[in-house]
C-alpha cells in the first residue's frame, strides 16, 4: 500500500533479512540476526499468526514492524495483536514512517478480527514512550511482573519444607539417625516436571479444556509449536502426577524480543487442571522453570497479569515476582 509520495509499504520477505538486521543494528548498536531469522521463518510457516511489514523510501528499506496474533494467553477470549518490534532508519525520522507502518499494522489486525494491539516498553525508553503516546496507546490494565532468576524464592534459593504426608522410606526397623531431608521436599518435588514435547499435545488440550471449559486445540497447538520451534531456547514444561498430565507452563526465552539486549524468559500461560488444584503443581513447574533458566544463564523472567487475576498475582508474588521497569500498553482498534 502507498502512504505518501515516496513511501511504499509491503509485506516483509525472506530477502529482507540482511537489510532489516543492518537497520536494526544501526539503531541498537548490536546485531539481532538470530532473532530476526526466527521471526521471519515463523511468519513464513504460519502467515496467519504474524503481521510483518517493510516500508521503503526511494527503493531502500526505511523501516519495519513485526507483530504476532494473540490467541488465548492466560485464557484471553478476544483476539489481539502483540507488537514485537518496530524500527525506523535514523535518516527517515520525523517523516511519518513509524506512523504509516503502525497504521498498516492496525488495518491488517482489524481485518483479522483483533480488537486491540498490545506491547510493552521500559519507562526509561523515552523515545518509544513518546511514539506510543502519539499514536494513541494507553497504559494497559495489567501488571508486568518480573523476577531476577537468581533472587527468586523458588529455584536456586528454595528452602525445603516439611512434608508430613509423605511416608518415610526404608526399613521400619532401622533406628539409625534419619537424614535431614527424610521428611522434606522442594516445591518441584510435588510433581514430575519435564520439558514439553510434541507428544504432549493431546494432554495439553485436555488440561486446558478442564481449566477453561472451552476447546482451544488450535491455540494450544500453535503455542506448543512456538515453544518447540520458534523461540531461541526451549523452556516450556509439563507436569505429571501418577503418569497423568495435570499442568503446563508455556514460556519462551529469546534474544532481542521487544528490543531487549539480554535474553529474558517470558511466561505466557500457566495452567493446572482443577482436580489437581492446591497440590503445589503450579509451584513445582515454576520452581523447575527457574532452575532451568539459571542453568541456561538467563537472568530475568517476566509475565503480564491482569489485576483481576488475584490468583495469578498471588502465585507469582509468592515466588518473588514484582512490578519492574517495563510497562504494558494497549491500543484499542476501531470496531
Amino acid at each position: 500500500m502507498e502512504r505518501g509520495q515516496e513511501l511504499r509499504i509491503r509485506s516483509l520477505a525472506a530477502g529482507d533479512l540482511d537489510a532489516v538486521v543492518a537497520l536494526d543494528a544501526a539503531l541498537a548498536g548490536r546485531t539481532r540476526r538470530a532473532y530476526f531469522e526466527r521471526r521471519l521463518a515463523a511468519a513464513l510457516r504460519h502467515p496467519a499468526l504474524h503481521i510483518q511489514y517493510a516500508i521503503e523510501s526511494q527503493g531502500a528499506l526505511a523501516g519495519f514492524v513485526l507483530a504476532r496474533m494473540l490467541e488465548g494467553e492466560f485464557g484471553r477470549a478476544s483476539r489481539a495483536v502483540r507488537l514485537e518490534t518496530i524500527g525506523v532508519a535514523a535518516a527517515e525520522r520525523n517523516r511519518g514512517v513509524g506512523r504509516a507502518l503502525h497504521a498498516e499494522l492496525e488495518d491488517e489486525a482489524a481485518r483479522r478480527g483483533a480488537t486491540e494491539v498490545r506491547t510493552g516498553a521500559s519507562w526509561r525508553e523515552h523515545a518509544m514512550l513518546a511514539f506510543l503516546d502519539a499514536i494513541g496507546y494507553r497504559l494497559a490494565p495489567a501488571f508486568v511482573l518480573e523476577c531476577a532468576v537468581r533472587e527468586a524464592r523458588l529455584g536456586l534459593n528454595e528452602v525445603p519444607v516439611a512434608s508430613p504426608a509423605r511416608e518415610p522410606r526404608g526399613d521400619p526397623n532401622d533406628w539409625s539417625a534419619p537424614r535431614a531431608n527424610d521428611f522434606e521436599e522442594l516445591a518441584r518435588d510435588a510433581a514430575d516436571v519435564r520439558q514439553l514435547t510434541a507428544a504432549d499435545l493431546e494432554d495439553l488440550v485436555r488440561v486446558d479444556r478442564h481449566i477453561t471449559g472451552r476447546e482451544r486445540r488450535e491455540f494450544i497447538a500453535h503455542a506448543l509449536e512456538e515453544a518447540l520451534a520458534e523461540v531461541g531456547v526451549r523452556v516450556s514444561l509439563v507436569a505429571r502426577e501418577g503418569g497423568i498430565a495435570c499442568g503446563y507452563i508455556m514460556a519462551r526465552a529469546d534474544y532481542g524480543d521487544f528490543g531487549r539486549p539480554e535474553p529474558v524468559a517470558i511466561v505466557d500461560a500457566v495452567g493446572v487442571a482443577p482436580e489437581y488444584a492446591r497440590r503445589g503443581i503450579g509451584r513445582a513447574m515454576l520452581s523447575q522453570l527457574l532452575l532451568n533458566l539459571a542453568a541456561l544463564g538467563i537472568e530475568r523472567v517476566e509475565t503480564v497479569v491482569s489485576p483481576e487475576r488475584a490468583d495469578l498475582l498471588g502465585f507469582f508474588g509468592a515466588a518473588g515476582f514484582a512490578p519492574g521497569e517495563r510497562l504494558a500498553f494497549v491500543k484499542p482498534l476501531a470496531a
